[in-house]
């Protein structure tokens, strides 16, 4: 495959917040290239330290409920609108996808390799946010809107109670994905030569 078809697939990629429930794909095609990100994402000393979980119809919307039981605890009832009205846009999408990471995989790999104890969580952090864009990049390729959350730890309670969540298991990220209702605004970008630099060439 061309590495063009790679950086279309990266452009074509954005936050999609205008969802519905209309895939342009089965959920079974949304499944496999989440499954195909969670076999071949890289993560440091291949510790495969990411936990994945897939929702899909009302189990999707019971997540989206309980971020919002959880922001009326929190937000003022005369201030509330605008937050039920996130939701409701939340609900109204297809799926989410909940990406985790395992405790107890970094803990043993601390354990293993003390020298380099500090950075397992954050070398834990990083392959988790590999697997959200191989994923996230993955949907936009297929036609398939999203857009990236973060209600943890605000949630983490009742999604561990719903769906048996273990209990080393750290709730990083909601990835909401549906149809694209409407398409993703105008994204604007800062300088390549304020962020790039290049030597020896």
């Amino acid at each position: 495959m061309s590495y063009l078809a790679l950086q279309q697939a990266a452009e074509t990629r954005r936050s999609v917040y205008a969802l519905n429930k209309n895939l342009p794909v089965g959920t079974d095609e949304v499944v496999r290239i989440v499954e195909h990100a969670v076999l071949h994402t890289p993560s440091s000393f291949n510790s495969q330290s990411t936990r994945v979980v897939v929702l899909l119809g009302a189990e999707h919307e019971k997540l989206w409920q309980f971020a919002e039981d959880a922001l009326r605890a929190i937000v003022p009832a005369e201030n509330f609108e605008p937050t039920a009205q996130k939701m409701a846009m939340f609900k109204a999408a297809a799926g989410s996808v909940l990406f985790f990471e395992d405790q107890n995989v970094i803990q043993g790999l601390q354990q293993q390799f003390a020298a380099y104890a500090d950075n397992f969580p954050v070398w834990g952090e990083h392959a988790n946010a590999m697997h959200q864009y191989a994923v996230w990049t993955a949907l936009a390729a297929a036609g398939v809107g999203a857009n990236l959350q973060h209600y943890n730890p605000l949630i983490d309670n009742a999604v561990a109670a719903e769906w048996g969540i273990p209990a080393n298991w750290t709730l990083r990220a909601q990835m909401v994905f549906g149809g694209i209702a409407a398409p993703a605004g105008e994204k604007t970008f800062g300088p390549v030569t304020e962020r790039l630099k290049v030597f020896g060439a």
